[in-house]
C-alpha cells in the first residue's frame, strides 16, 4: 500500500529486503535493485526501461535504506545532497578522482534535498563495506554501496532522484552482519516517516 499521494509517478528503489520492514511495506512497493553499485546499476536501469516502455515513466525516484558514518549519530536520518563515487580513481590518467574518464559526470554529482525536515549530508558510494580506519580516507559524511549507481542510471533516463539513508553502524571495526542489521527495524520506521513527506516534495520541486 502506497502512501497517500503517492502514484506510480514515483519509483522507489532499495537495495535490499533485510533494510524493506514492516513500516515501509505499509507505505510502499520498492524495486529491490540489490547490493553495491553494479547490482544497483543495473537494477535501477532495468526497472527504469520497463516502466518507460509501458507508459509509466516516473517523474521522481527515490533512493532509500541504511549507510555507515564516522560523523552522524547511528540511527538518524539524512536527505543527500551529493553523491560521489570512491571506488572510481583515473588520477594516473589525469582524470579528477571520483570521475569516469569520458563521461559527463562531476566527482560529487548534486541532488535535490526538497524535505525541509530532514538534515542534509553528502554521501560517498562504493563497493567495500567501510569500518574503522577507513573512513579516514573518505570526506563524505555518510557511505554506502548503491546511491551513485542510482543517480546515474536515473540521469541517463533524465529522472530526477532524491536520496535518504539512515545511519546503521558507524566507526569502529564491523564484527558481522549483525552489526548492520541491528539497526534496521529502527531505520525502518523511521525512513517510513521521511517517505510519508514525498508528496509535499514532489509539489515543492513542481513549483520550484
Amino acid at each position: 500500500m502506497e502512501s497517500p499521494g503517492l502514484t506510480h509517478d514515483v519509483m522507489f528503489v532499495m537495495a535490499a529486503e533485510q533494510e524493506y520492514g514492516a513500516h515501509l511495506r505499509r507505505r510502499i512497493d520498492p524495486v529491490i535493485v540489490g547490493v553495491g553499485p553494479i547490482e544497483a546499476a543495473i537494477g535501477t536501469a532495468l526497472a527504469l526501461e520497463r516502466r518507460w516502455e509501458a507508459g509509466r515513466r516516473p517523474k521522481l525516484v527515490v533512493s532509500l535504506g541504511s549507510a555507515g558514518s564516522h560523523r552522524c549519530a547511528v540511527g538518524s536520518i539524512w536527505q543527500i545532497s551529493g553523491v560521489s563515487w570512491r571506488d572510481m580513481d583515473a588520477t594516473r590518467l589525469g582524470f579528477e578522482k571520483g570521475v569516469t574518464p569520458f563521461c559527463d559526470h562531476p566527482a560529487q554529482i548534486a541532488l535535490p534535498t526538497p524535505l525541509p525536515d530532514i538534515p542534509t549530508a553528502t554521501l560517498s558510494t562504493g563497493g567495500q563495506v567501510i569500518g574503522d580506519e577507513d573512513y579516514h580516507a573518505i570526506s563524505a559524511d555518510l557511505v554506502d554501496m548503491e546511491t551513485f549507481a542510482i543517480a546515474r542510471a536515473c540521469q541517463r533516463f533524465g529522472i530526477p532522484m532524491i536520496g535518504l539513508r539512515g545511519v546503521s553502524d558507524g566507526p569502529g571495526a564491523l564484527s558481522g552482519i549483525h552489526d548492520w542489521t541491528g539497526m534496521l527495524a529502527l531505520l525502518d520506521e523511521r525512513l517510513a516517516h521521511a517517505v510519508d513527506l514525498v508528496p509535499s516534495a514532489i509539489e515543492r520541486m513542481r513549483t520550484d
